[in-house]
């Protein structure tokens, strides 16, 4: 997970987002409506807005959004399940951080080199 993410606002325009993304090189943005978590948006919906002038207009209304208590076990299964790439963490509804895609696979590729070290022999994908 990705702690105390970058955030934008749902008024903020798309331009604002695109140059958040690249300048921090995120892919995912939790919308905020002041203090209050509203959604998320990510790389694509920006890249693919066209008449949208706001990052409320292409925000994902239904962002998968966990506590931080969640275990880990049942948010990379409903990921899998509904073809999710980032979950919303909140501690007690206010936004913590963001888990995506790349935090499972940097995660997932961290524990395997934990429990398979390189030998320098016959390594197998």
């Amino acid at each position: 997970m990705t702690p105390f993410p970058h955030s934008i606002g749902k008024g903020a325009t798309i331009d604002e987002a695109r140059a958040m993304m690249a300048k921090h090189k995120i892919h995912h943005l939790p919308v905020m409506d002041g203090e209050r978590l509203t959604s998320v948006v990510n790389q694509r919906a920006i890249d693919l807005s066209r008449e949208a002038k706001r990052v409320g207009d292409v925000a994902l209304e239904d962002a998968y959004v966990v506590e931080l208590t969640e275990p880990l076990d049942v948010v990379l299964l409903h990921m899998a399940k509904e073809h999710i790439d980032c979950a919303v963490v909140v501690k007690e509804s206010r936004l913590a951080g963001i888990f995506t895609f790349s935090d499972v696979c940097r995660s997932y590729g961290e524990l395997l080199r934990e429990i398979y070290p390189r030998g320098g022999g016959d390594e197998a994908a």
